[in-house]
């Protein structure tokens, strides 16, 4: 039997080369620990920024018309409200881009 060319050899060579790099070639890796920590303390940040905010200007209003208590207690409820919305919009943007993540490890796995 004839050996192969030197470019046939050259190319088989390349080929074991890129495929060894790629065996080897370290995933993206995110530690986990701290994304889940990250995303928790987003969700906590957002809902004490929801009840500042609707402290201030229920305070704000109450301080100006002279209605001390009922604006303040009523802003801080929405401002409570408004911070437990953006909590779950948050934790499903989440979820919906873990979903995803998995989604693509199937097709790729597939």
């Amino acid at each position: 039997m004839s050996e192969p060319g030197p470019d046939q050899q050259l190319k088989q060579l390349e080929a074991r080369i890129a495929a060894v790099k790629k065996a080897q070639e370290p995933g993206a890796r995110m530690d986990e620990h701290y994304s889940q920590a990250q995303l928790a303390w987003r969700m906590v940040i957002e809902l004490v920024v929801g009840l500042g905010i609707g402290f201030g200007i229920g305070y704000g209003l109450d301080s100006l018309f002279g209605t001390l208590p009922i604006l303040l207690v009523l802003f801080t409820l929405l401002g409570l409200a408004a911070g437990i919305k953006t909590m779950l919009r948050s934790a499903q943007e989440i979820q919906e881009k873990k979903l995803a993540e998995e989604a693509e490890t199937k097709d790729e796995g597939a």
